[in-house]
């Protein structure tokens, strides 16, 4: 089957169940131009192939497709060939960027991260609350992880709308997408070329410093990676929590009233409304079997994250309320060797989480401007999150910097 479609953005609870009626755990699809790839939606399958780097490689020199795929394929800054990035190695040379990147976004300090998150959610409140009305993925979700990271990073506050608009146009995936990536990694390029002269206290000079000897081009790689792989999900899965804070009738009374169910809304959303809904991927290393099929050396394999989150064989979610309280076994952040470092969740949690309070804060009665069934998303089966998500509230006066 094609891995696309409006279902994907639509409607992709029904269709994953749809799915593994007709195909099982393990689904033959195909990508643009017909390339054929497996989607594996099964939970117990996912944490196999997850699990087993040495089978299932993160290795895309190994695809068996490579001569079918043309240069201006749509698929290919995703999938990507090996670079020396955290992203794109393995084996000990993948564990020699890890070590690295680990310990730079480790020290970061919380307390100070969730300051920066609070002011920077702020300033960017303070840019629509007069108003009474805002857009909030353009004005809010999508800037604020993004001018966080660029904070901690090491770049100056005046590179940091820059960075935003480069990322964003990258996220978008249209016609500026090749010259943003340009402009993203030219502008990780000077950061570390000033950071190796003048060092400070940030993620990019403790990357620089790490004893594992990154050189300036690998730095800047893994630089681009942590924040290409930060910004779009922690904007969506703020965006999504915010979206089912203001749908739900189980969150009506917490929009004024407390936060104690931001945490709930936030890890709900990892469950069933996940920021990555399909990850590209591993690479068989050799002929092998899963659930009845035959995987042939160099074939690509896509996780399908929020698949392998709604497989009832697993985790029934009849009879509850929708929680997932205190159940973080979900495959939002993927699993195995290369999952998302635990050091880069916490900080994405806390910018996310951050970024929620401070608008519940300065804006107590907000509320959707839109009828809930117009509210549209991206057109991505990749990525899931809201294309635009308008809002009302009653005007307040900037803080101006007064927190």
């Amino acid at each position: 089957m094609p891995l696309s479609g409006p279902r994907f953005h639509t409607d992709p609870a029904r269709l994953y169940r749809e799915m593994r009626s007709e195909h099982g755990p393990v689904v033959p699809v195909l990508l643009p131009g017909d390339i054929p790839a497996w989607l594996v939606v099964g939970y117990r399958e996912m944490h196999r192939i997850t699990g087993d780097p040495e089978l299932f490689p993160r290795d895309s020199t190994l695809w068996n497709q490579w001569e079918n795929i043309p240069m201006d394929w749509p698929l290919r800054p995703m999938i990507g060939v090996r670079l020396p990035s955290v992203y794109y190695t393995v084996g000990e040379e993948h564990r020699r960027h890890l070590a690295a990147v680990e310990s730079a976004l480790e020290a970061v300090n919380p307390h100070e991260l969730r300051g920066h998150t609070e002011e920077l959610a702020d300033r960017l409140i303070d840019s629509f609350c007069s108003r009474g009305e805002a857009e909030l993925v353009g004005d809010y979700s999508m800037l604020l992880p993004v001018l966080v990271l660029a904070r901690i990073t090491g770049f100056p506050d005046a590179e940091g709308p820059g960075l935003a608009r480069a990322m964003n146009d990258l996220a978008d995936g249209g016609e500026g997408a090749i010259e943003a990536h340009q402009r993203f990694g030219a502008a990780m390029h000077r950061l570390v070329a000033t950071k190796r002269q003048l060092p400070g206290s940030d993620v990019a000079s403790r990357l620089l410093a790490h004893p594992v000897g990154l050189n300036d081009e690998e730095c800047a790689l893994d630089l681009m990676a942590i924040t290409a792989a930060g910004h779009l999900p922690s904007a969506d899965w703020l965006g999504n929590s915010v979206r089912l804070m203001l749908t739900d009738d189980r969150f009506a009374a917490s929009i004024g009233g407390g936060r104690r169910s931001i945490g709930e809304a936030m890890n709900e959303v990892l469950w069933e409304d996940t920021p990555t809904q399909i990850l590209a991927g591993r690479w068989a290393a050799r002929d092998t079997r899963i659930a009845g099929r035959h995987i042939t050396a160099g074939d690509l394999l896509l996780l399908g994250l929020q698949g392998a989150n709604s497989d009832p064989d697993v985790h029934d979610f009849s009879g509850n309320d929708g929680f997932h309280a205190g159940n973080s076994a979900h495959f939002s952040f993927s699993h195995g060797e290369f999952q998302c470092p635990f050091p880069a969740r916490e900080i994405a949690e806390v910018i996310a989480r951050t970024g929620i309070e401070v608008l519940l804060d300065r804006l107590p009665d907000i509320d959707l401007a839109v009828p809930q069934q117009t509210l549209a998303r991206r057109p991505s089966a990749f990525l899931r999150g809201m294309s635009t998500l308008p809002v009302r509230f009653a005007p307040t006066h900037p803080l101006g910097g007064t927190r």
